[in-house]
């Protein structure tokens, strides 16, 4: 059963949670830029600075898998509301850090509760929105990942150049604290499911969720999703300047228009999914992806409006499976299991990015120029799970809020 609210209540809720989402993807995203400086401050190599960037991720879904035990014993608010001052706090505490290692563990600090937000977010939709708006309300929440790209990282960017990089980190707090305010007026009490839970040993919900067949082919679906993403984008900077397609002034165009892109698009590709089912928007997203996915490992010097063009058609088709993906994979859990089944996910497909970035930096070579060769093979690494994703969401049966199955044609 889910809470009825009403349509302010509701709206204002989706809002607040995609600012849950947009200050998550932001401290995310933030790193990976910031990496000239902070090499520079702490006299860091690269490999050191990449680690500091993989171990927010490993910690990412080390916090999933824990939260996966526990999260359907406690009422959701209370628990989003706990995890996200302990995240605003940690993302102060990468502020203030004074020395590479104690900003190291500030960062995995802040992955390990920045990790289960966006489950609990996800959860809190599957709770409160019936079946049939879920793909809506899901794209509503997912456009603060275009919002993070649009508005997040430049400014967080500008404030580091003119400021400092911990302006950045101290923003972000303020802005975290802010967002946590509106959470506290705008989430219900949800603790229906803490009843089912009470009692039940601590690692019988991770049992349950995986003794599913349906919950695990949810999961290698989300892990198959992530993994095509995620061999290509993080290495489209790295390839466009390395091989002069565009100058390192254009680049930040490269997320400006893809992050407009997506967010325009966003409540349309949501509004599609609850029309034509979840499951074929899904499919009909993961096919058209492999185009750009293509086209970005393969092109060459060209102007800047045709080379934004393919960058911002694969923001579009990343964001427009996603979408549909995660409500395929928010009503493939059965209810009484939703909370352990989306933090268990968020772990996936958190080890799976990290798994799909290593495998992409092992495809992608230099040649005597320092080009970047081979990454063609990256695109066909994506191609390949972007088909076993299509292949297993064929298979993923879904319920509605109250765990009837839904029709297969959705």
């Amino acid at each position: 059963m889910h809470t009825e609210l009403k349509p302010g209540r509701e709206l204002a809720l989706l809002l607040t949670l995609a600012g849950i989402q947009f200050t998550h993807v932001v401290d995310f995203m933030i790193m990976m830029p910031l990496g000239p400086q902070l090499t520079v401050l702490f006299w860091i190599s690269d490999a050191e600075f990449g680690l500091l960037v993989s171990a927010y991720s490993l910690a990412v879904g080390l916090s999933g898998l824990l939260a996966a035990s526990f999260v359907d014993r406690f009422e959701r608010k209370r628990l989003l509301l706990t995890v996200y001052g302990l995240f605003t706090l940690t993302t102060l505490g990468c502020a203030l850090a004074p020395t590479f290692g104690m900003l190291m563990l500030a960062r995995i600090a802040a992955g390990m509760f920045g990790g289960n937000l966006s489950a609990l977010t996800q959860t809190v939709i599957g709770d409160v929105i019936p079946f049939a708006r879920r793909g809506r309300a899901t794209g509503l929440v997912m456009t603060s990942f275009s919002m993070a790209t649009v508005m997040g990282v430049p400014s967080g960017l500008f404030l580091a150049n003119h400021a400092g990089w911990h302006s950045s980190f101290i923003a972000m707090s303020v802005v975290c604290a802010a967002v946590g305010t509106l959470a506290m007026l705008s989430l219900p009490r949800l603790d229906r499911h803490v009843a089912q839970a009470r009692g039940q040993n601590m690692l019988f919900a991770i049992r349950g969720v995986l003794a599913d067949a349906n919950h695990r082919r949810a999961l290698a679906m989300s892990c198959a999703m992530m993994f095509a993403a995620f061999t290509v984008v993080p290495y489209i900077t790295l390839y466009m300047q390395a091989n002069r397609v565009l100058l390192a002034t254009e680049i930040p165009f490269i997320y400006l228009s893809g992050g407009v892109v997506t967010l325009l698009t966003a409540r349309w590709i949501g509004g599609l999914t609850d029309r034509l089912g979840k499951r074929t928007m899904f499919q009909r997203m993961l096919l058209l992806s492999m185009l750009p996915l293509t086209v970005t490992t393969l092109l060459q010097p060209v102007p800047l409006a045709p080379a934004l063009l393919v960058s911002s058609s694969l923001f579009f088709c990343m964001n427009a499976r996603m979408i549909p993906g995660m409500a395929l994979l928010t009503s493939a859990a059965l209810p009484q299991f939703w909370g352990t089944f989306m933090s268990l996910n968020g772990a996936v497909q958190s080890v799976s990015m990290g798994l799909a970035t290593w495998v992409g930096g092992l495809l992608i070579q230099r040649n005597a120029q320092g080009q970047v060769t081979h990454y063609w093979l990256c695109a066909a690494v994506a191609v390949a799970a972007s088909l076993l994703a299509y292949v297993l969401s064929q298979r993923v049966k879904m319920h509605t809020a109250e765990g009837a199955p839904a029709p297969l044609a959705g």
